[in-house]
């Protein structure tokens, strides 16, 4: 995981030159580099996005990540790379299909073409190498495909790369990615000196001889297409107020966390959550913080629960399926009442399903999951700079009601990379030392408070503060209790904690239309991609507006007003949800998307879905399409 990259203040000018000769001015532009694994197809994809980031672009990423670990070179499905969108406006997604493409091999760049990430005239830069293969099946399956994607409309220049890289290195296989950067440096007009820095920064634990080296390939590639492309894309940068950074979803989350004043994570390796801990494990401890790696999920979510026991609250994160192994603790925190916070990074399922792939699939594991009545908070980011901000929130949250507080991010946020403004460190952020004042005598462990549930929490070591701890029913004195009354006061007093929490929340406010023809409704890292679907709608002159929840367990006061002020309801999630066109579905058997279903039961309104699981974030124009859909059909 990279470090965050902190970008000073851009030039003030609104546009960096005038258009000219064979320049193209565009508003935004969406660019992949895709190779076989182990090629630097990803390295050179983020080095492309920050060096774009520090000219003043904005910019969001999305990592092209094979299933496999090690998929088998020149396969169709092996694809690795990064896809980044960078635009002279506020970018919150990975956008629509692809503008330029550059490919090591026609393979990746075939499954690429299978997959709809590339619109039809796509300009398309191909390693050439394969033409004069030594293997004849090799050759003659370059030439088909070559000759297929030609006639399917898309712009083909096939590029020498090893044959330029080899000048400069003899293992062209690690060197290309540096050599494909200085391209693309000079296809956008980048400034090469915040190129070479960048390979500086990339390299700085390298080897002079290293660094040096991949500088050649840069210049190299930067020349290269002066000398032999004649066009070039000029867009203009944004003026900005304020210092940014750009960070991944993981690293943000990893930030968050040190910022939150936790000071233990407890977690067990899975894809892909794995790079929020090992970005911690390099710099907790720098501000007094520890990662435990544990034997399992299991592990790792009672490691977090003993230490919040015993005075601060901690975190553990995980996936999927990482989640499901937890629920048991997830459910003695909640007996308990031991403040606790879990990070699921969503990913495809059930079972492995899709390890690398996103998906919205565990909102409602995360709501209902364990066994019995155990109440939890659920919140959603939405945005990068959300999983920053969002553990400092938990955190306050979980202490506050001593009670379970699960942040959903998922794949698309955690490797994706986008800039928002620098945060600034504030104290009230950090956990209040531990309470070891001497506890009254008259005071109970479990001394819930009528109204709001709500108890004082007793640590160890506090003077009168002795009783047990246990995941049985108990009785406000901490004992176990068996009889009817002790269990239902226990689980109606938990419960108490959610509706006392739920009064605090501020109702979202309604982006587009505050009313009319249709409201869509959506969650987590679907808000950039609805809300630019919905920009482009409302061109059309219909009136529609989105509410995007954070808050999903439970949801803020209000919001079955703002459902009534539309004619139809349309839920947009990325997790299953029946299409009613499927000749077998009917208005009695259709399964609904996660959230929809949620507000159908809560509010009693006719809410519809749209879902697309197909393990890769929204794009704009599908979803705009799907709300144009509903609306004719009304």
């Amino acid at each position: 995981m990279n470090d965050p990259i902190v970008l000073p203040d851009p030039k003030t000018e609104e546009s960096a030159v005038l258009v000219k000769g064979n320049t193209r001015e565009v508003r935004d532009h969406v660019v992949e580099v895709v190779s076989d694994s182990g090629e630097g197809a990803q390295k050179c994809g983020q080095s492309f996005a920050s060096i774009a980031a520090k000219m003043g672009h904005d910019i969001w990423t999305v990592e092209i990540i094979p299933a496999e670990i090690e998929p088998p070179a020149r396969s169709i499905e092996g694809a690795s790379g990064n896809r980044v969108r960078l635009g002279s406006f506020h970018v919150t997604n990975g956008g629509d299909e692809a503008d330029l493409v550059i490919a090591f091999n026609e393979q990746v760049l075939l499954g690429r073409v299978r997959s709809g990430a590339l619109r039809r005239g796509c300009i398309i830069l191909l390693e050439n190498k394969w033409r004069q293969h030594r293997d004849p099946a090799i050759v003659a399956a370059y030439k088909a495909t070559y000759q297929k994607i030609v006639a399917d409309g898309y712009q083909i220049h096939e590029i020498p790369m090893e044959q330029v890289c080899l000048q400069y290195t003899s293992s062209p296989q690690r060197g290309k990615n540096m050599f494909v950067l200085g391209m693309l440096n000079r296809l956008y007009r980048q400034d090469l000196d915040l190129a070479r820095e960048q390979i500086a920064f990339t390299f700085r634990s390298k080897s002079e001889d290293i660094v040096k080296r991949n500088l050649q390939l840069l210049e190299a590639g930067y020349e290269w297409v002066g000398e032999n492309i004649d066009f070039e894309f000029e867009i203009p940068y944004i003026k900005r107020k304020e210092t940014q950074i750009v960070v991944s979803g993981n690293t943000a989350l990893a930030l968050g966390v040190m910022a939150s004043g936790m000071e233990i994570c407890a977690m067990y390796p899975i894809t892909p959550a794995t790079s929020a801990s090992h970005y911690l494990s390099e710099i907790f401890e720098i501000v007094g913080g520890m990662v435990h790696q544990a034997e399992d999920e299991l592990a790792a979510c009672a490691f977090a629960i003993g230490a919040s026991y015993a005075g601060k609250c901690a975190v553990t994160i995980t996936s999927g399926p990482g989640m499901a192994l937890k629920q048991e603790l997830i459910g003695l925190a909640a007996m308990a009442e031991i403040p606790l916070v879990i990070v699921n990074v969503q990913r495809g399922g059930p079972s492995t399903g899709l390890p690398t792939k996103v998906e919205q699939g565990d909102l409602m594991q995360a709501i209902f999951g364990t066994h019995g009545d155990a109440p939890r908070v659920v919140m959603a980011a939405a945005t990068i700079d959300d999983c920053f901000y969002l553990p400092i929130t938990a955190r306050k949250i979980a202490e506050s009601f001593n009670i379970p507080v699960i942040i959903l991010t998922d794949a698309n946020l955690a490797t994706a990379q986008q800039q928002f403004p620098r945060p600034q460190l504030q104290e009230e952020w950090f956990a209040a030392p531990v309470d070891q004042s001497t506890i009254p005598e008259d005071e109970l462990p479990y001394d819930w408070d009528s109204v709001t549930g709500l108890h004082r929490r007793f640590t160890p070591g506090q003077p009168g503060g002795m009783h047990t701890v246990t995941g049985l029913a108990h009785d406000r004195k901490s004992r176990v209790a068996y009889n009817p009354a002790t269990n239902e006061e226990g689980l109606r007093h938990r419960s108490l904690k959610l509706a006392a929490f739920q009064k605090t929340l501020t109702l979202p406010k309604v982006l587009g239309d505050e009313q009319g023809d249709l409201l869509v409704v959506g969650w987590g890292s679907t808000k950039g991609v609805i809300e630019e679907a919905i920009d482009d709608v409302r061109n059309d002159g219909t009136t529609v507006g989105l509410l995007h929840f954070t808050y999903i367990q439970p949801m803020p006061s209000g919001v079955g007003e703002i459902l009534k002020r539309y004619r139809q309801v349309l839920a947009i999630e990325m997790n299953w949800g029946d299409s009613p066109n499927n000749q077998v579905i009917d208005a009695e058997n259709r399964r609904y998307s996660s959230l929809a279903l949620l507000l159908r039961a809560r509010y009693l309104v006719d809410i519809d879905c749209w879902t697309e699981v197909q393990g890769q974030p929204l794009k704009p124009r599908s979803v705009a399409q799907a709300i144009r859909n509903k609306l004719a059909r009304a």
